[in-house]
C-alpha cells in the first residue's frame, strides 16, 4: 500500500489496465486516463463543477436517438471531428482536401446524367457546377462517381424536411471519358446545426453561433483510388471564418460567377484523387 497522491494514484489506475486482452484498447484507455488525470489536475474542479460536467454529458446522451447523435455534434463543435478527419485523410499529397461527412448524408441517391439537375422542385438561384476529376499526376479519370447533396433554399436538407420531394438536391454523377462532370443545382445557403440540446447550450455559453457557411457535399470515388469526402464552400458567406464545426479549408472555397446568359451562376472546380495503397 502506497501513500495516496497524484502520481501514485495515476500509476495504480494505469497498472490496472495491464490485464486487458486487446492491446489497442489498453493503449487508448491508458492515454485517456493520463489526459483525464492531467485535465483534472490543471482545472482543479470543485465537486459541484465535476457533477455539472457529468450532468452535461448525461444530457448529451439523453438527447441521442435513432436520427440524432448529440455526441457527434459535441465532437463537431469542439473541433475534434475535423482533427480525426485530418489524421485519417488529410495527409495525402496531391489529393483534394477532405472535410467532415456531416449527419445528413443519405445513401441511394439516384444516378443523374452529366448536366442534369438534382433539384426536384423549383426555387433558388440556378447553379451549374462543372469541372474534371484527375489523379495525382494530372491524368483525367473516366467513370469517377460524384455523390452530391446539399441544403434547399430554406436551409434544410431533404431528410429533415417532409415537404421536399424524395432525394431533392441529391444525386450521383459520373465523369465522361475526359474526366468531366457537370451538375445543375441551386445555390446552397448557410444554416444552423441543431442547437436545441446541450451542444447548442454550450455554444451559446461560449459566445459562439451555431451556423455553418453555405456548402455542397461531395463523395468523389473511382476504382483504384482513395475516395475523398469533402465540401465546397461559398466564398462570400459571412460564416466562412466561424463555421460551427470547423469544416472550412482554404482550398475548398469556391466563387460563384454570374452566367453570361443571366441564367443563374456557374462554378468551376476540379477534384484530385490519390491512388489507393
Amino acid at each position: 500500500m502506497q501513500d495516496f497522491n497524484e502520481q501514485t494514484h495515476l500509476a495504480e489506475a494505469l497498472g490496472r489496465l495491464e490485464g486487458a486482452s486487446d492491446p489497442r484498447l489498453r493503449e487508448v484507455v491508458a492515454a485517456l486516463t493520463r489526459h483525464l488525470f492531467a485535465f483534472v489536475q490543471e482545472v482543479e474542479p470543485s465537486e459541484e463543477e465535476w457533477l455539472q460536467g457529468i450532468t452535461f454529458l448525461t444530457e448529451v446522451g439523453q438527447k441521442c436517438d435513432e436520427v440524432r447523435q448529440e455526441y457527434i455534434l459535441l465532437s463537431d463543435i469542439l473541433g475534434v471531428t475535423m482533427l480525426v478527419d485530418y489524421l485519417n485523410h488529410g495527409r495525402a499529397e496531391g489529393g483534394t482536401e477532405s472535410s467532415v461527412l456531416g449527419p445528413f448524408y443519405r445513401a441511394g441517391a439516384p444516378a443523374c446524367a452529366n448536366g442534369a439537375s438534382m433539384a426536384r422542385e423549383s426555387g433558388g438561384e440556378p447553379v451549374l457546377v462543372a469541372g474534371r476529376v484527375f489523379d495525382s499526376s494530372g491524368r483525367p479519370i473516366a467513370g469517377a462517381k460524384l455523390d452530391v447533396w446539399q441544403t434547399a433554399p430554406n436551409g434544410m436538407y431533404e431528410g429533415q424536411d417532409p415537404a421536399q420531394p424524395p432525394f431533392n438536391l441529391r444525386g450521383v454523377f459520373s465523369t465522361d471519358d475526359d474526366g468531366r462532370y457537370a451538375i445543375r443545382t441551386v445555390k446552397p445557403v448557410s444554416y444552423s446545426i441543431p442547437d436545441d440540446g446541450p451542444a447548442g447550450r454550450l455554444l451559446r455559453a461560449l459566445g459562439r453561433h451555431s451556423y455553418r457557411p453555405a456548402h455542397i457535399h461531395f463523395i468523389v470515388s473511382a476504382e483504384g483510388y482513395e475516395p475523398v469526402i469533402t465540401q465546397l464552400f461559398t466564398d462570400d458567406d459571412e460564416c466562412l471564418d466561424s463555421d460551427a464545426v470547423f469544416g472550412v479549408k482554404e482550398s475548398l472555397v469556391i466563387h460563384y460567377e454570374r452566367a453570361q446568359d443571366g441564367d443563374g451562376s456557374r462554378v468551376s472546380y476540379d477534384f484530385h484523387l490519390t491512388e489507393a495503397a
